[in-house]
């Protein structure tokens, strides 16, 4: 995957419903960014649904989208969890997890139909998740004198950065997210400031 300025995830959580031949199949779709956050919807899932007859999965994370992980919880291999991923990967999005819950009606499905039914689900709550373009950032620790915080925050808005953390005291530490295709220009203007120190973040 060749490095890029912007990558795609979603706003905000979605679910959608999906039946066939009596089964039920509840899609939620969640932004998130770290395996504990994947962990913990997966436990609020299960505990709205204690009796449902399985809780399958996928997930991919990471601007390199090299995290992902699927589960078929139960079903036959490959008949869920890949379905839901390649929903996730056909509209390119990173950050995002979907988890499909299924009742059993009664009638098999058969592992074609149950392809389908985790694809289908899937796609619809992806649907109704707004897709959001986010910029590529890179962190950046700023040491200063706290008189040039005005000078510091003109260029953190010119150029559209993001403060992760900040101390304001007699000497300032901040840690700001520099948009990828402007970290150049920003490291540059800052390093041109007086007694400003400018690191790469350790993540």
């Amino acid at each position: 995957m060749a490095e890029q300025d912007f990558y795609y995830t979603i706003d905000k959580p979605a679910i959608a419903e999906f039946k066939d031949r009596g089964s039920k199949f509840i899609a939620y779709a969640y932004p998130v960014k770290t395996v504990e956050e994947f962990k913990d919807r997966l436990n609020d899932v299960k505990k709205e649904h204690p009796k449902a007859t399985h809780h399958c999965f996928a997930y991919r994370l990471g601007l390199d989208g090299n995290t992902f992980r699927v589960s078929d919880d139960g079903e036959p291999s490959g008949s869920a969890g890949r379905p839901i991923l390649g929903q996730i990967d056909s509209k390119t999005l990173v950050n995002v997890l979907v988890i499909v819950v299924r009742y059993f009606g009664g009638t098999l499905l058969g592992v074609p139909g149950l392809i389908n039914a985790y694809k289908s689900a899937a796609a619809l709550a992806l649907q109704l998740a707004p897709i959001a373009q986010k910029q590529v950032e890179k962190e950046y620790v700023i040491q200063f004198d706290y008189t040039q915080v005005n000078e510091i925050m003109t260029i953190v808005k010119q150029y559209n950065c993001r403060v992760v953390t900040q101390e304001m005291q007699l000497f300032c530490n901040m840690t700001i997210a520099i948009p990828k295709n402007r970290v150049m220009e920003v490291t540059y203007k800052l390093k041109e400031m007086r007694d400003v120190e400018v690191t790469i973040a350790r993540v």
